[in-house]
């Protein structure tokens, strides 16, 4: 039991601060949703009581007595409020009855996530284009996805990716593009510290891969960014 505690203890030293992800898919347990968001909750905030007694805060005093209540009910119902899929928005679509048959490009998306290896913010802006093959889908609808699989411990490769294949498959076509531009937290303000720096990361599909249609895209939202 010890011994291979000690291996994963070992192989998480050995990545460090190294930015990794597993796979397109959240890494959710199959009994993710066995127990209500009110017990979550109450597990969430005796294990933050158990943390913040752990660094020395007297959680008596009034400034931080509801500090563990707060956390947990900020973790389940509003930043990891994406993990549930019954929080996922209807992406209803339409007939595309003005037979537009351009770009559309929904850009500046904000996007408020967490890193999923430190749980520190994830904050920046999300540009969402597709081709329409005959289906359209309501542009707020465009936003709510982006929010919704933000709101979870996030990598921003599988974000990207996961927006994308969403839109696709409600739009029931390919030719869908998903770029972020945002700032990472846990390298902002710990580790190296670079507050400048950000990550951009894209998912090109169907038609976007076309080097010209790409370059129209990144056009419309004013990336100077290489994707050759």
């Amino acid at each position: 039991m010890f011994e291979g505690k000690d291996i994963m203890t070992n192989k998480i030293d050995e990545i460090g601060d190294d930015h990794v992800g597993s796979s397109a898919k959240t890494p959710l347990r199959a009994d993710a949703f066995d127990i209500s968001d009110a017990e979550k909750r109450d597990r969430i905030e005796a294990n933050i009581r158990d943390i913040l007694d752990a660094l020395g805060m007297d959680l008596e005093d009034d400034s931080i007595k509801g500090t563990p209540r707060r956390v947990a009910k900020a973790f389940v119902n509003e930043l990891f409020s994406g993990l549930n899929p019954a929080n996922k928005p209807k992406l209803s679509t339409f007939d595309n009855n003005y037979k537009y048959g351009e770009m559309l490009v929904e850009k500046n998306i904000t996007v408020y996530s967490t890193c999923e290896h430190h749980l520190l913010p994830i904050v920046g802006r999300a540009h969402v284009a597709y081709i329409s093959n005959g289906n359209v889908i309501g542009l707020s609808k465009m936003n709510r996805i982006v929010d919704y699989f933000a709101k979870r411990p996030q990598v921003q490769e599988r974000l990207t990716m996961q927006v994308v294949q969403a839109l696709q498959k409600a739009l029931g076509t390919e030719d869908v593009a998903c770029v972020i531009d945002a700032k990472h937290l846990c390298v902002n303000s710990r580790g190296v510290r670079d507050i400048e720096s950000s990550t951009v990361t894209s998912e090109f599909g169907g038609k976007f891969k076309d080097k010209e249609v790409r370059r129209e895209f990144l056009d419309y939202i004013k990336m100077d960014t290489d994707f050759e």
